[in-house]
């Protein structure tokens, strides 16, 4: 199974792409997609396009999203949530399944705790991909870590 997790962003979104074959995950590419400074509509085009890219390039099974942080402000939250917008609209586009995971679900399924420090996510997104280096930038292992949680969730669940 191949997955594409998504880290949602309006100016940066990251994401990662990890294979899952029996017990083994692999990571086959990371890396962000940048949008310009500007307005936001044509910062949330150039995210969708490159979206796109990645999809078309990887060919996903399904594409896991982070959800939004509870408890950040509203104006946090509504720009996370136009990014994650962009990301299910160009999943769905190219008719690929969607899934969801909470940022505590994603923590707890790479570190075993719902509030571990970012570090602790990226230092265990490198080990458990066995990566030399931890994944940047930051946003990019933070997509790698919505894959790996995904993938934990589909061996929870018995579906691969």
């Amino acid at each position: 199974m191949r997955v594409l997790g998504i880290d949602p962003g309006t100016q940066v979104c990251g994401y990662g792409v990890v294979d899952l074959d029996g017990a083994d995950l692999k990571a086959v590419d990371y890396g962000v997609v940048k949008a310009p400074s500007g307005p936001l509509p044509q910062r949330l085009a150039v995210i969708h396009e490159g979206l796109k890219v990645v999809i078309a390039r990887h060919n996903p099974d399904v594409v896991a999203v982070e959800g939004v942080f509870r408890g950040v402000n509203s104006r946090t939250a509504l720009k996370i949530g136009e990014g994650r917008g962009v990301a299910l609209l160009a999943a769905a586009a190219a008719g690929v399944k969607v899934a969801e995971h909470s940022p505590a679900m994603v923590k707890k399924a790479v570190v075993g705790s719902g509030r571990a420090h970012k570090s602790q996510v990226q230092q265990m997104v490198r080990v458990i991909l066995g990566l030399k280096e931890v994944p940047s930038p930051e946003d990019a292992a933070d997509a790698l870590a919505v894959a790996i949680c995904h993938c934990h969730r589909q061996r929870l669940e018995g579906i691969v």
